[in-house]
């Protein structure tokens, strides 16, 4: 998501296996003791990278979604996402070379209803550091939070994000196979849900790249939904490179199953500050 980190000592270094492993240890145990399902999460649509946001720098984003054409009814309480614009604020700051937090605040419009405050989240990552050169890049995701029970069917939510990716020439793609559970709401009995996400993109120039970016939600991992409950969608994108500080991502998103909102267009705008 961010540019370079820079370097940290040697005993940074070597205590980071510890902490992933506890932090691992963590995870496994809260996935094996809640239940959990996903609702269609049209407020950041995006493909990690695996590296951090450099230490001592802050990135701000603003990840701006336009449902155009996506579900008319209320369902299960959940508000229609038809005509509806999704406005998150991400700010997310860099500790050393191998971990940084993101904060999400969620926001809502809709035609008679106003903007409205949807719920927040907190997103902790850690990666394999640059220096030991691993073949590809490493990361894993975190991410907790609240959304108001209007806007989605579980309040209190996880996910976890393992990230892989990898440069090659011009090429580049990256997969984080996410796993994702809900600690109240109604999804709370579905179990652990898995959701795939994949991008790979090609530098037309030093400027401009062109990807393809695929989302989709399958179900519980110990049984996968009908595939028309599932969730499958694709957007070609385009990433603009404007300098280390900037990051650029914007493109329209077209739902292939009737559970997935048929058509969305996203725009990510980055600002990565030295403080």
């Amino acid at each position: 998501m961010a540019c370079g980190p820079g370097n940290q000592s040697s005993q940074r270094a070597s205590s980071w296996p510890i902490s992933l492993a506890w932090s691992a240890s963590v995870l496994v145990c809260l996935l094996l003791t809640a239940g959990a399902a996903r609702a269609q999460d049209n407020y950041e649509i995006q493909v990690y990278g695996s590296e951090t946001v450099p230490a001592h720098h802050t990135m701000l984003e603003f990840h701006t979604n336009f449902t155009a054409e996506g579900e008319k009814a209320t369902v299960d309480g959940v508000l229609p996402t038809n005509h509806a614009w999704h406005e998150t604020i991400e700010i997310t700051h860099g500790f050393n070379d191998w971990f940084e937090t993101g904060f999400y605040f969620f926001t809502s419009a809709r035609a008679g209803n106003g903007w409205d405050y949807v719920g927040s989240h907190i997103r902790p990552r850690v990666r394999v550091p640059p220096s030991w050169r691993w073949p590809v890049g490493v990361s894993l995701s975190t991410e907790f939070g609240y959304q108001r029970r209007g806007f989605s069917p579980d309040t209190w939510t996880l996910e976890i994000r393992p990230i892989i990716d990898k440069t090659m020439g011009r090429w580049y793609w990256s997969f984080n196979p996410s796993l994702d559970r809900a600690f109240h709401g109604e999804s709370v009995s579905k179990g652990v849900e898995f959701s795939p996400n994949f991008k790979f993109s090609y530098d037309l120039t030093r400027k401009v790249a062109a990807g393809l970016e695929y989302y989709g939600s399958v179900g519980s991992i110990t049984g996968f939904d009908p595939l028309r409950d599932q969730q499958h969608a694709i957007f070609p994108t385009i990433d603009l490179n404007l300098g280390p500080q900037w990051e650029v991502n914007f493109g329209p998103g077209i739902g292939l199953t009737s559970s997935t909102d048929h058509l969305i267009l996203k725009v990510i705008i980055g600002y990565r500050f030295d403080f």
